[in-house]
């Protein structure tokens, strides 16, 4: 019995030893900074509350807790400062490798072909297969569905976006160390960039001085589509989608049931800083990130699609789209797939321009262009691309990135979100 417990506990230090690794790693280059920057007698000081903090988590003796409230009691108000800086990176550092770790262990179970987890979209499916549910009754639980969650600024949020933009990079570079099979060079220069990012923490000032305006809490809250939502929700679908056809054994028609929606810059309600023009300007900030989206995405894939007409048999509405396209260069004659990409391109351009948005062109196009009326007309034209590739055969190019602009243009279409 006691050698099983002993099997158990190692099984479990073995599976937390790569948390343990990254938060090691990440407390020695904080450490390091702080001897850098704030000397040798402030790492000390860190240090020894640090030791005495653990001793007395650990003992949970009267004596111990003495001694470190002594040792806090005699700060001055700068070590004070220091000292709860010091922790408080320590913490966000702990984490960001926390977060990495789970991410690590959901990927193990992956790869081990471990049952599916609670929770889990696998978990889900295998219970309705368990209580027969059939594809008609998925796809009607669907077709009525709605999720969305809501953004909203929280008035007293007062970490920084810089801060938060440090902790990204901070994250992805840990991951790199995980997820990438780098060279001892490799992980020199990954530990040096740390050390980079690290010391711009320590060195910037972690929470606001001034109160944020409702532009800013605008700006901020659509930095999160920036980051994540435009990119992955589109991802998050495709997933469901082939799970679903997966496990029923043919197509599954998904619709666009997850949405999200923003308080920020429409709360007339709550907010006496939320203006009608406030609010005219949120929606106009919305509305122009679909869209620089959209172009950015758009212009990727006609850089992308050099497909010749000369080898693939395109549909004849793909054909006549492209024969339509603005795009007048010699060299890509033979190219309808980027023809027709550069057409939608330059009315998703002409759109941002009628709605008012500055825009930065990524490729030259026409002011001839009649912009789009709305997203149904965007979706429309993608179609034409999407089916002329299934048309011959494309199949791993109407998918991927081509489904996920067309996911996105569905589910956010030219407003991005509903504010509330």
């Amino acid at each position: 019995m006691k050698t099983n417990l002993i099997t158990v506990s190692t099984s479990i230090s073995s599976k937390d030893a790569p948390l343990r690794d990254d938060i090691r790693l990440l407390g020695r280059i904080l450490g390091d900074t702080l001897r850098e920057q704030e000397g040798e007698a402030t790492y000390s000081l860190i240090e020894s509350i640090r030791r005495a903090a653990v001793g007395f988590r650990k003992t949970h003796d009267e004596r111990d807790g003495e001694k470190l409230e002594q040792m806090l009691d005699t700060l001055s108000p700068e070590e004070t400062l220091l000292v709860v800086r010091a922790f408080s990176y320590f913490s966000q550092l702990s984490n960001i490798a926390e977060d990495l770790h789970h991410n690590r262990r959901r990927r193990a179970h992956l790869k081990a072909g471990s049952k599916p987890q609670e929770g889990s979209l696998q978990r889900v499916l295998l219970n309705a297969d368990a209580q027969k549910v059939a594809q008609t009754a998925m796809q009607a639980f669907f077709d009525k569905a709605l999720i969305s969650p809501v953004l909203t600024a929280h008035p007293t949020e007062v970490q920084r976006k810089s801060i938060l933009n440090c902790q990204l990079i901070i994250s992805s570079l840990l991951a790199d160390r995980d997820r990438l099979d780098m060279t001892p060079e490799e992980l020199e220069e990954n530990e040096e960039t740390l050390h980079r990012f690290i010391l711009i923490l320590w060195s910037t000032r972690m929470l606001r001085t001034t109160k944020l305006s409702v532009q800013d809490e605008v700006n901020n809250g659509l930095s999160f589509y920036d980051y994540t939502f435009l990119r992955e929700i589109p991802k998050l679908y495709g997933d469901i989608e082939k799970k679903l056809e997966k496990h029923f054994g043919q197509p599954f028609d998904l619709p666009s049931f997850l949405r999200v929606g923003s308080w920020i810059g429409g709360d007339r309600d709550g907010n006496p800083f939320v203006t009608h023009e406030v609010m005219l300007d949120a929606a106009q900030r919305h509305s122009a990130t679909a869209l620089n989206y959209y172009m950015a995405e758009t212009n990727l894939l006609s850089a992308r699609f050099s497909l010749s007409s000369r080898l693939v048999d395109i549909s004849p509405e793909l054909a006549a789209f492209a024969a339509a396209s603005p795009d007048e260069a010699e060299s890509r004659a033979d190219e309808p797939y980027r023809r027709a990409l550069i057409a939608i391109y330059a009315r998703l351009v002409a759109t941002n321009e009628h709605l008012g948005h500055r825009v930065s062109h990524l490729h030259p196009v026409s002011k001839t262009v009649m912009p789009y009326t709305g997203a149904a007309e965007f979706i429309a034209e993608l179609d034409i691309v999407i089916h002329s590739l299934e048309r011959h055969g494309a199949f791993y190019l109407s998918r991927g990135r081509m489904r996920e602009l067309r996911r996105a243009a569905e589910v956010f279409g030219f407003h991005l979100a509903p504010l509330d």
